[in-house]
């Protein structure tokens, strides 16, 4: 018997009513052979690992831009602990825990440099708009090694899905959706602290006193809650007051850190970097690689110079600029 259909049977016996079994899987957009030994999903989650978009990752900012300090969170670590507290909640409702894990390990591969100052600006100069969810559907859909990694539809679903309005089909979708918010809210409070940005003093009472007092109580309140509320159910939700605290707690970093501290003085930089590039290679289309020059619409210039640069990671988005719009020394 093979291995993939072993394990179809265990999560059929194993897991919740409510899982997304790999067996049932909306399939891919283009039909291939399935694997002897894994499953649809944890082919998936392979094939995003061994991507080079996840790759670029370690180099994207999350909140701090380049920063020094080498215990500051990047985009991949931001999405290994999206991953983790993700598992642990789909373990925990007896959910597809693959599924699960190939869609937080995929959610923020469209991202671009300097994290969600880059995002801003290219959303204001790009005319079809820009929002990271939707271009990490498009890194796995086509970008990624020429012609995508060709996703299932639940993978995918829950990539697209992760932020904004978009209400995933799977509930490890769901999850995922809910593991995001977790982690960065309270994976930025301890970068700001570190930094020195805020103090423990300066976080709203009441939420430390519902959700905790330290990064790891906080963590295991909001788990521990989406867990007692979700059992056995066909949903995957927060209580009413720890959702509060939750909310109230975005809404302090976003008033104390992402906008207007210190840690965000230097995205006007950054996002000049972004913007000045963007203009070039419109310009210079043939300066991107793979630019063929068979392109003559302007809306494929522009989509291509705007997945050119949202690929980019920090360093390379820098080195780009320098490359391009500052002069070499003279040399004799």
């Amino acid at each position: 018997m093979e291995i993939r259909k072993m394990t179809e049977e265990r999560e059929q016996l194993m897991l919740s009513p409510f899982a997304a079994l790999s067996k049932n899987t909306k399939g891919r957009l283009v039909e291939e052979q399935k694997c002897d030994i894994r499953t649809d999903y944890q082919r998936d989650r392979d094939r995003i690992i061994h991507s080079k978009a996840f790759r670029r990752l370690k180099h994207k900012t999350q909140v701090f831009i380049s920063p020094e300090g080498d215990h500051y969170r990047t985009r991949l670590t931001h999405t290994l602990e999206v991953s983790q507290i993700a598992r642990t909640i789909a373990r925990a409702l007896k959910l597809n825990e693959d599924l699960t894990e190939a869609i937080a390990l995929g959610h923020d591969l469209g991202h671009t440099p300097f994290g969600h100052a880059g995002e801003e600006v290219l959303n204001k100069i790009h005319p079809m708009g820009f929002r990271h969810n939707e271009q990490s559907l498009r890194v796995v859909d086509i970008l990624e090694g020429s012609k995508g990694l060709n996703l299932t539809h639940e993978v995918r679903d829950g990539i697209l899905n992760h932020s904004g309005d978009g209400v995933p089909e799977t509930l490890e979708g769901k999850i995922v959706k809910f593991s995001d918010r977790i982690a960065y809210i309270n994976h930025d409070i301890d970068d700001a602290l570190r930094a020195g940005i805020i103090d423990i003093s300066s976080i709203p009472m009441e939420c430390l006193d519902l959700l905790g007092k330290t990064h790891k109580q906080r963590i295991n309140t909001m788990i521990v809650d989406i867990i007692k509320e979700s059992m056995d159910k066909n949903q995957v939700v927060m209580s009413k007051d720890i959702k509060y605290a939750t909310d109230k707690l975005r809404s302090f970093m976003f008033e104390k850190v992402y906008i207007g501290s210190k840690a965000k003085v230097e995205e006007k930089k950054a996002q000049n970097i972004v913007r000045e590039l963007y203009y070039y290679f419109l310009e210079n289309p043939q300066q991107i690689p793979h630019y063929k020059s068979t392109v003559r619409n302007q809306e494929e210039i522009e989509r291509l110079a705007c997945d050119y640069i949202a690929g980019m990671t920090d360093r390379f988005a820098v080195s780009t600029f320098i490359d391009v719009f500052v002069p070499l020394s003279w040399e004799v």
